[in-house]
């Protein structure tokens, strides 16, 4: 399986990455460390996770040279705007110890689901990201949580179109509207919460058909969406299951078992939607797992 996706403008990103948020006990340097150590060389971070000097230390006592590694990041939806965002990507550079990210998105479209602004506050913030891309700081720009009608407004003024849509991807939540919209623009997709929730893991249709691959659940969600060349960054705080997550086994899952995969109920939503209030989970977080 190749190990990355090309995006629009060329830059290679890879297919599997580590998802830093709230996957730690608070030792967030060690959680990190580990992941480097299991051979993660794509780390996802953001301002809101208060995570950034931890993952920038750790790679710095790593001495992994930087143009190994592909570091994202992303402005938290209170910074949108022009002067917030440019001052959230000066911020996030600092804790990360880099001159540079890979990657760098908007969070979420809105402040709040009732905010009437939102469409201005995106696109300033997406030429602050534009600046910054153009200026060599940032070598590729997407965002997070943006759907179709999101993207719409974004791109009535946007000079680069968006690379990336980060959004919650998994059985029983696949955002099919979004993710074909997304493809047919080009943009690559990448799943936080891959795995889901402890209800997708437990959902006897994927136990099943996990054992009919030979492969361990986790393994099982991660490829279904990695053969619809969505991205991934799964997390965990073991060793053993970093590893897991990384090292898949070469399989095809088979078409007929795709179609029933894509067709299952909704399950494992962790509440989150950009137009709606915050609702809660439908079940609780299997360990490793949350929104993000």
């Amino acid at each position: 399986m190749d190990q990355y996706f090309v995006l629009q403008n060329g830059v290679k990103m890879p297919r599997i990455g580590y998802g830093t948020y709230r996957c730690t006990d608070g030792s967030d340097q060690r959680i990190v460390a580990m992941a480097l150590e299991a051979g993660y060389r794509m780390f996802d971070t953001a301002a809101i996770y208060q995570n950034e000097d931890f993952v920038g230390k750790a790679i710095q006592e790593s001495q992994i040279p930087r143009e190994d590694l592909f570091l994202t990041s992303k402005v938290w939806k209170t910074d949108l705007g022009y002067e917030k965002t440019k001052k959230s990507f000066e911020v996030s550079l600092d804790r990360l110890q880099t001159d540079y990210l890979d990657l760098f998105l908007l969070h979420w479209p809105k402040p709040t689901p009732s905010t009437e602004d939102w469409k201005a506050l995106n696109q300033e913030s997406w030429r602050a990201l534009e600046e910054l891309y153009c200026q060599g700081k940032v070598r590729a720009i997407g965002v997070s949580n943006f759907l179709p009608h999101h993207l719409e407004a974004l791109m009535e003024s946007a000079e680069v179109r968006p690379m990336v849509d980060q959004l919650e991807l998994h059985i029983g939540y696949l955002q099919e509207a979004a993710v074909q919209y997304c493809k047919s623009f080009g943009i690559q997709v990448q799943a936080w919460s891959p795995l889901g929730r402890r209800r997708v893991l437990e959902e006897p249709i994927v136990l099943n058909m996990a054992q009919k691959y030979q492969v361990p659940p986790a393994q099982f969600l991660l490829k279904f969406l990695l053969q619809q060349d969505i991205g991934i960054i799964p997390k965990a705080s073991s060793i053993e299951r970093m590893r897991q997550n990384l090292e898949l086994p070469e399989f095809l899952i088979a078409t007929e078992d795709m179609y029933l995969l894509r067709s299952l109920p909704q399950m494992g939503w962790s509440g989150e939607h950009p137009d709606l209030t915050r609702v809660p989970p439908q079940s609780s977080v299997a360990p490793g797992c949350g929104p993000a």
